[in-house]
């Protein structure tokens, strides 16, 4: 397999304050700390395990290019995107638009590289130049909405990059499968009405954001029934995660038939994150990839991309990252060095609670 990747040194130059999980404010009792929940270490850490573990070496590299104002005006407003552009000549940044989301100065044009990194990988997968490829890109993007920014992300990359292959690739429908921990209430905004990109979105219930990710929110107009979420009970693993696919996803992806399919990979519902309760492991987010490249090869002519979104354990992140690219390149899974530990811990059984909440929405694929 030729598996494109996507890496760029200012992706790991994201500044996201000196807050924990708000910013600082002395005035709250809110101290600074050297490290925000989000910082970018993670995502470096990932590509730096990359590098030591020899996969760099067999994967393609792929060069990001900033994504075009015109690209993303295809899923935001004028008004986000300039108000992103001003802040981010100031000489502390701005935020990106709920308040907690901060960058520093210079923050569009990462943004843009970000956006446009997930589009080249798009690209290269459209055009068949890779089997298949993953874009380690960053700050994240599937909670900003069509207006506005937030929960640390500040253009929606999966969705710059799904417009973009309707727009210019001639792609008619595009899938996007999110397993962060947190509902991709973003991605759903911008496609909410279109029929021609279905987001299904597994998440741990009620995590973030507020009161969103729900089974009745299923899309409006045209596209009623082309938005599908699948929230999961705190404390659900890698048997959960798998059986949610096979029941949901895998059959919601056989009756869309997508041409392409993009995965919004996050790793914040791995066992050891600090923003979630989940109990993924490193093994299991490989057995997700394999499972999303077999149905892939069936729908779409194997037409996949991956691009990351969140994941916050700078211990972790990094082997579920390499967990999964040892998938695409089709090599054997490596056990990690926590394996000991977290395989110990729960969630390679599927509870009865747990199907049950994955049985609530097998429904929601009737209008495929």
């Amino acid at each position: 397999m030729t598996t494109g990747y996507v890496w760029n040194t200012v992706y790991g130059w994201v500044d996201t304050g000196t807050g924990s999980l708000f910013p600082s404010d002395a005035t709250a009792g809110l101290q600074p700390i050297s490290h925000h929940l989000a910082h970018p270490d993670t995502k470096r850490r990932f590509h730096e395990l990359v590098a030591v573990s020899g996969l760099l070496d067999r994967v393609r590299s792929i060069k990001a290019v900033p994504a075009s104002e015109e690209d993303i005006l295809r899923v935001h407003t004028a008004q986000h995107l300039d108000r992103i552009k001003a802040e981010s000549l100031q000489p502390k940044g701005g935020d990106a638009g709920d308040g907690c989301s901060p960058f520093g100065k210079g923050g569009y044009e990462i943004a843009a590289l970000s956006a446009g990194g997930a589009i080249e990988l798009v690209k290269q997968v459209v055009a068949g130049t890779v089997d298949n490829g993953y874009a380690l890109v960053n700050p994240p993007g599937h909670h900003a909405t069509r207006a506005t920014g937030m929960g640390f992300c500040m253009f929606n990359n999966v969705s710059v990059a799904a417009a973009y292959a309707k727009a210019v690739l001639g792609i008619e429908r595009v899938a996007i499968v999110d397993w962060d921990v947190h509902h991709g209430n973003g991605t759903q905004d911008i496609w909410f009405t279109d029929p021609s990109v279905l987001t299904i979105s597994i998440h741990q219930h009620l995590c973030f954001p507020p009161n969103s990710g729900f089974r009745e929110e299923r899309g409006e107009g045209d596209g009623y029934g082309y938005a599908i979420n699948i929230p999961l009970p705190p404390g659900s693993g890698d048997a959960a995660y798998l059986h949610a696919l096979e029941r949901v996803v895998e059959p919601a992806l056989r009756s869309f038939d997508p041409q392409l399919i993009i995965v919004a990979s996050g790793f914040d519902a791995s066992i050891l994150d600090p923003l979630a309760r989940q109990m993924v492991t490193s093994a299991g987010f490989q057995k997700f990839t394999r499972r999303m490249l077999d149905t892939a090869a069936d729908v779409c002519a194997g037409r996949i991309a991956f691009v990351q979104e969140g994941g916050y354990s700078p211990h972790y992140v990094p082997y579920c990252g390499v967990a999964v690219l040892r998938e695409l390149l089709g090599e054997e899974f490596v056990d990690d060095p926590y394996t000991p530990i977290v395989a110990t811990m729960g969630g390679d059984v599927l509870l009865a609670h747990e199907a049950a909440a994955i049985e609530e929405a097998v429904p929601l694929m009737a209008q495929l």
